[in-house]
């Protein structure tokens, strides 16, 4: 008689999962204690930048060669929109780790569910195939346990069943990662309302001075309000790149997963009452049926 697969796979989804739990709370902390960081670090280096950035266009203006450091222009550019974009930033890149941690072929398709599937289903076990599919978190062991509670006694609902939990597998791989599908979408226009708003408060100033602001100074506030422009960029490139990169991926993964759960379901009885297992009762009633049969008729 072979071993039973069923808690070397058991300890090994609940080990996973406990990793991924841990992951996720892990850089969720990192990412507040990060974006708290990036605010205080701002706000005491404001004032400061803004003196820097002052003499800085007084020697420019007189002839100097004044220069303004990207942090200065961060603390100079930090308003709303900065807020907006360094929190999106640093949310965009936690779901980027945790993506790179989670999707893999691996945890989405392990073989042992696979090959445990299999061997339970080529032995007839389906009340141990029920208990297996019902305990394991695997693509595989999903759709093949849709396909066990599929009604009746047809095989085309069996199939039906399979392919809409397919569906619904493959969709939740691609939920993992839409996220970064929206930062980054979003991303460049944050970054250019702020832009806008830069500039709108820039020509403000210059209207207010009577149009006799230094090109120091109004080349100062543009510069300012363009900061916001490429931090939209660089929260957008990285959060498209990776969604492009693991779309395919997931897609690549979730077409072999249907393949192979295509392959287990038609292992699968067409009886209903075979896919269900054996019942508590049955054992007794079998119990029984030799004294009922030695009774005389």
């Amino acid at each position: 008689m072979p071993t039973d697969p069923r808690p070397p796979a058991r300890t090994r989804l609940s080990s996973f999962q406990g990793r991924s739990a841990l992951t996720r709370a892990s850089v969720i902390a990192t990412t507040l204690l990060l974006a708290a960081a990036s605010f205080a670090v701002a706000r005491q280096s404001g004032a400061p930048a803004l003196d820097a950035s002052a003499a800085a266009a007084d020697a420019t203006s007189g002839g100097g060669a004044g220069q303004i450091s990207i942090w200065q222009l961060f603390a100079q550019s930090f308003d709303f929109f900065t807020i907006i974009l360094v929190i999106a930033s640093i949310a965009a890149w936690a779901i980027i780790v945790i993506t790179v941690i989670e999707v893999r072929e691996s945890n989405i398709l392990p073989p042992d569910s696979e090959d445990t599937v299999r061997k339970l289903a080529g032995a007839g076990a389906w009340g141990e195939l029920r208990k297996f599919t019902e305990q394991d978190g695997a693509f595989v062991s999903r759709v093949v346990l849709a396909g066990l509670n599929a009604p009746g006694d047809d095989k085309d609902a069996v199939r039906e069943a399979a392919e809409l939990e397919a569906s619904e597998q493959c969709a939740r791989c691609f939920r993992r990662i839409e996220p970064l599908n929206v930062i980054g979408n979003l991303g460049p226009l944050l970054g250019l309302a702020g832009t806008v708003w830069g500039m709108v408060i820039a020509f403000a100033a210059l209207g207010q001075a009577g149009g006799q602001a230094s090109p120091a100074n109004l080349s100062t506030g543009i510069s300012k309000a363009l900061f916001h422009t490429l931090l939209g960029l660089l929260l957008a490139i990285p959060a498209l790149t990776v969604f492009g990169f693991y779309r395919g991926r997931i897609d690549r993964i979730c077409n072999r997963a249907m393949s192979i759960a295509s392959g287990l379901i038609e292992l699968l009885p067409a009886s209903g009452t075979a896919r269900r297992g054996p019942t508590p009762q049955q054992p007794r009633q079998q119990a029984s049926a030799p004294g009922a049969s030695g009774q005389p008729r």
